[in-house]
């Protein structure tokens, strides 16, 4: 077997993998959705423990603090997804863009189709 046979093969076998785990297009988008989701979130869970402190409410700022930590943890676990899937996307453009800029086939060399002929015809020498 070539060695450009068997580094295609292996290339077939293995980067077919690689390229099924790629995230769907609008992953990064619904990704950010979510973000933006967690962020209001925490933001009314310290609005919450903000107006449950100022009430003198020990048990309920005990509880908003819990909600908040759990929500802190979403948030924390969903940028980290976001970030994933965009770098997962770049790769997948970069990918494509560069098997886009290589030809299918090498170009040939043009080549002429008859043996050279001179430009200028060659004049018999006088005697």
């Amino acid at each position: 077997m070539k060695l450009t046979t068997l580094a295609f093969a292996t290339l077939m076998a293995f980067g077919g993998a690689a390229f099924a785990q790629a995230p769907a297009s609008g992953v990064v988008a619904a990704d950010k959705a979510a973000v933006a989701a967690d962020k209001a979130a925490v933001k009314t869970d310290k609005a919450q423990v903000k107006a449950d402190a100022k009430a003198g409410d020990k048990a309920a700022v005990a509880t908003d603090k819990t909600t908040l930590k759990a929500d802190r943890a979403q948030l924390k676990k969903d940028e980290a997804k976001t970030a994933a899937d965009k770098k997962a996307a770049a790769s997948d453009a970069k990918t494509a863009k560069a098997h886009a800029a290589k030809p299918a086939t090498p170009a040939v060399a043009a080549t002429p189709a008859t043996a050279g002929t001179p430009a200028v015809a060659a004049t018999p020498a006088k005697k």
